[in-house]
């Protein structure tokens, strides 16, 4: 009898956790709104849910963090939020209605209804974080991070955005984002919001890229002109 309900008990659990995979499969990717001159872009891929608001040549705010999706609401555990810093660290109940590919948020006394633009389904498309860089001497090393920055990029199937956050301190280092295309060992960005320089805005960047043992290497140049080669690992 008690071995029967331990058997169970394992059935419950594993049958809750694949259908939260599966709520959360269904909302993963890109989704946007306009409104107006304004541009709402909801970038959703593992259990990482990123909020950004820009216009075409002025970038507004960025929140979000790591999220559970019940029936009703998605529940976020703000990792940065720039325009209120005191919500990092909390948790943000935020309901939602999701039907036909439109998703619809409803924070306060808010409606917004997202058009999907992807569906997340992409060889790059997740959460990354950089592992190791090349050193001027040609070398390349792991990055042995310190503290409690971080900086992650996040890409679906054709939107990208990095992110260089330190949540333990609440502090908001900087973002950017846009389009991408990855294609015959190509990758290629479109920057369309920059939070520390609008007048990137509309540059393209283009790397050489390839996927590895499951980890990503990023090399070119840089915004700077800087060299760069990269190794960046998915955030599991």
């Amino acid at each position: 009898m008690k071995k029967s309900l331990r058997i169970f008990k394992i059935f419950l659990f594993l049958l809750m956790m694949m259908t939260t995979q599966d709520l959360l499969a269904q909302l993963k990717g890109a989704w946007h709104l306009k409104d107006g001159d304004t541009n709402h872009l909801l970038l959703i891929e593992h259990n990482f849910i990123f909020h950004t608001i820009y216009k075409d040549n002025e970038f507004i705010n960025l929140h979000g963090g790591t999220f559970e999706r019940t029936e009703k609401e998605l529940v976020i555990n703000m990792l940065v939020h720039n325009l209120n810093a005191d919500a990092v660290g909390k948790k943000t109940h935020l309901p939602y209605t999701f039907l036909n590919d439109e998703l619809t948020l409803m924070p306060g006394n808010k409606i917004l209804k997202f058009k999907r633009v992807d569906s997340g389904n992409a060889p790059l498309a997740g959460v990354w974080r950089i592992t190791s860089r090349m050193q001027a001497d040609g070398k390349v090393v792991p990055i042995h991070q310190t503290g409690t920055r971080v900086t992650y990029k996040i890409l679906t199937s054709s939107k990208f955005q990095w992110l260089a956050i330190d949540p333990a301190v609440k502090l908001f280092n900087g973002t950017g984002g846009g389009s991408y295309t990855f294609k015959d060992g190509k990758y290629v960005e479109t920057i369309e919001f920059f939070s520390r320089d609008n007048n990137r805005v509309g540059a393209s960047l283009s790397f050489d890229g390839k996927l590895e043992n499951g980890d990503w290497h990023h090399s070119g140049l840089s915004s700077k002109g800087e060299k760069i080669y990269e190794i960046w690992s998915q955030v599991k």
